[in-house]
């Protein structure tokens, strides 16, 4: 009523429904103790909450998932009766930040770039962080750094050997199914040298190798046909991890396939 004279210009929705799915942030940490120390390129910034926003290969950050995160704190110190003081924000993609970074800084935010592929605004009431996992350091952070579709045969070996020693395989066997499926020639490569008892030390020291393997499995135009069925993709995974050594438990629980079928595909090798 108060706004009556401009009825014909406005227009007047009670009680809007915001999104048509439940809010969901991708990763939300928390500190169990609030005065540790966490001494990692990554977390810096950490405060006592802290929220991740992931973007796959092949998506970016846009400066819309910017303001839909940003809200996320807003909303999760409302919600949880938490100072906002107290959270933070990390973007974190493989594809280069430096447009939405522009952006950011023409709303009058001040960002850095702290470390190499780590970009961060922390002198604001909400520190946020933009993290472009291709620039980051592989002894330093492994995990994200390989977490792309553009995984070389060195850093495929390297990362497999590294869920191999893991103890609770569940907790990297999405990580696992996807590096996998979005790296196959990586993948076909890195089983060559398994195959030809190529120690992972040992190719280290030909330096350039896997520079020469990616340049021939493209100048090979190396194409995979289409699985005929999930089945069949799955078994063809099971196959390719069984060579590179991977855990038993690691191939059930990546590709889903009965453990009789998973066991049946040893005695082929």
């Amino acid at each position: 009523m108060e706004l009556e004279a401009y009825q014909d210009s406005l227009e007047f929705c009670s009680e809007y429904q915001l999104t048509t799915e439940p809010l969901r942030i991708d990763c939300l940490v928390i500190k169990k103790a609030k005065d540790v120390v966490i001494d990692k390129n990554i977390a810096k910034i950490f405060r006592d909450v802290n929220i991740l926003e992931y973007k796959s290969p092949d998506d970016y950050i846009s400066e819309w998932d910017f303001c839909k995160v940003h809200s996320y704190a807003w909303l999760y110190a409302s919600l949880h009766k938490v100072p906002i003081t107290s959270i933070t924000i990390s973007f974190i993609g493989s594809r280069s930040p430096l447009k939405l970074l522009k952006q950011v800084k023409a709303l009058g935010y001040d960002v850095e770039e702290k470390g190499s592929g780590i970009y961060t605004s922390d002198r604001e009431i909400l520190p946020i962080q933009f993290i472009d996992t291709r620039k980051l350091s592989e002894s330093e952070n492994l995990w994200l750094n390989c977490l792309s579709n553009r995984l070389r045969p060195l850093s495929f070996i390297k990362i497999s050997e590294a869920a191999a020693r893991k103890d609770k395989i569940a907790q990297v066997k999405a990580y696992l199914y996807a590096i996998t499926h979005a790296n196959i020639h990586a993948m076909e490569e890195a089983i060559k040298v398994r195959k030809a008892k190529v120690t992972f030390d040992e190719v280290i020291v030909r330096t350039g190798l896997a520079d020469k393997w990616a340049t021939e499995a493209e100048a090979r135009g190396v194409v995979i046909g289409e699985a005929r069925g999930e089945e069949r993709k799955a078994l063809k995974t099971a196959r390719n991890m069984i060579n590179l050594g991977l855990p038993f438990e690691a191939i059930v629980t990546s590709t889903e396939l009965a453990p009789e079928k998973v066991k049946a595909l040893y005695s082929e090798q």
